[in-house]
């Protein structure tokens, strides 16, 4: 079963980390098909005058046939309109890329194309994709909370001027990323080349995905050639080479591993109470999801309270239950995030409630 919704790739990353660059590149490159970007403005885009092929008021029209169209209100509409645009045969694309400002917290953007219910039906978020730059990177996220949320949240990050640095200056911000991201893939690229075939298909997050990205997904591994080195133990990650900034310590990140089938309403139980009192620290949760008498997983994927349609995988073979979570969140510590997901490692009886005990570590947080 193929999912129909629209992908849509947001993309995001520092101020001055290059996002302009790489969004010119990636409309120079046939190779990724029809895209339709949204930016903030176009005064502000840069985008390369010589991919322009003609102009209206609200749409420029690139000579690959790529659409760019300026956000002039609500991003809910403007996605709408595009779509309208794409239904009624005046243009034809086939995904979206949203280019946000330099410190957007990619949150509410990511919330809109949940909870909007057109826009729930017609598209779906196929990765959050951030820019970092080598040069100036480290000092953008000493100064900025919002970048270092932008790059904890990343499904990919994009390291860029990688050719302007010094390689010990490469290797301590790669270091610094994978302490806030440990499940984000981290990919070099100069002024955006070689790298359009790697923003696509990035969320395990539909129908139609394998096995395999899905797991990878849905993973937050230690640096290690085991990829599930640290699903069920709570390895301690190795952290940055340099003290850990004050920004990057508000951020923690935990996974879990449970061999068995998750009964319905401890998994209930634990994400209600979870979202309850700490929503709004919640930065992402996702994961591969089995539940008592489920014959195939579930993905769950949320951002602070709001939460994605849950996705069967409907490929999913072989005899692995296994249900894989991992909880990114702003100003809660690790153990903090540990004693969460340990409540998922009860196993209730069906009809009964969690106990007062494991309520009780639950407001603890």
């Amino acid at each position: 079963m193929t999912d129909p919704r629209l992908p849509v790739t947001l993309l995001t990353g520092f101020l001055g980390a290059g996002k302009t660059t790489l969004l010119n590149a990636v409309l120079a490159d046939s190779s990724a098909g029809r895209i339709a970007v949204i930016v903030n403005e176009f005064g502000e885009a840069g985008l390369d005058h010589d991919l322009i092929e003609s102009v209206s008021e609200d749409v420029i029209l690139m000579q690959s046939g790529c659409l760019c169209c300026s956000i002039r209100g609500d991003l809910s509409q403007t996605i709408a309109d595009l779509m309208a645009r794409r239904d009624s045969g005046g243009t034809r694309f086939d995904r979206i890329v949203i280019e946000t400002t330099g410190l957007a917290d990619p949150g509410p953007i990511l919330q809109t194309l949940t909870v909007d219910p057109l826009l729930a039906r017609a598209v779906r978020l196929d990765g959050l994709v951030t820019l970092a730059d080598a040069v100036n990177g480290r000092a953008t996220l000493d100064s900025q909370f919002e970048a270092v949320s932008q790059a904890a949240m990343a499904d990919l990050i994009v390291l860029s001027k990688t050719d302007l640095a010094a390689p010990e200056d490469v290797i301590v911000m790669e270091e610094r990323l994978r302490g806030l991201n440990p499940g984000a893939r981290i990919l070099h690229s100069v002024r955006g080349k070689a790298i359009a075939d790697n923003l696509w298909g990035l969320s395990g997050n539909k129908l139609e995905a394998a096995p395999e990205p899905a797991l990878a997904w849905a993973s937050a591994p230690a640096p290690s050639s085991d990829p599930f080195a640290n699903l069920s133990g709570f390895a301690a990650q190795p952290g940055p080479s340099l003290p850990t900034a004050p920004h990057d310590a508000r951020i923690g990140t935990a996974s879990i591993v449970l061999d068995d089938p998750i009964p319905d309403e401890v998994f209930d139980i634990w994400l209600d109470t979870l979202i309850a009192l700490r929503g709004p620290d919640i930065l992402r949760i996702k994961g591969i999801v089995f539940l008592t008498n489920m014959e195939k997983p579930f993905v769950v994927h949320g951002v602070q309270h709001v939460f994605e349609r849950p996705v069967p995988l409907t490929n999913w073979t072989g005899a692995d239950r296994r249900s894989r979570i991992v909880v990114i969140a702003r100003d809660m510590s690790r153990p903090e995030l540990r004693r969460s997901l340990d409540m998922l490692r009860a196993r209730l009886p069906r009809g009964r409630v969690a106990s007062a005990d494991q309520k009780e570590t639950m407001r603890e947080m």
